[in-house]
C-alpha cells in the first residue's frame, strides 16, 4: 500500500486470500499491516479487503474481452 501509495485500496485474492481469513477475522493480519510507524496515518485510510469469489479473475478478463 505504501509502496504504490495505494489509496483506493487493497485487494487480496487468489490462493492467499482463503489462508488469511483467520488471521483477518482474530485481527492479526490489520494490526500488522497498520502497524507502520509513522507512515500509519496513510495505511489507516487504505481499505484493506478479502476477494472470496474464485471467478474474479475469469470475470474480469472476460468483462475486458466484451469491451475490446
Amino acid at each position: 500500500a505504501l509502496l504504490l501509495t495505494a489509496t483506493g485500496g487493497v485487494y487480496v485474492g487468489g490462493g492467499i486470500a482463503p489462508k488469511i481469513c483467520q488471521k483477518l477475522a482474530d485481527g492479526t493480519t490489520v494490526a500488522a499491516y497498520l502497524n507502520k510507524g509513522r507512515l500509519s496515518y496513510m495505511v489507516e485510510k487504505t481499505p484493506l479487503r478479502v476477494i472470496r469469489d474464485d471467478h474474479a479473475a475469469l470475470l474480469g478478463a472476460a468483462s475486458i474481452a466484451v469491451n475490446l
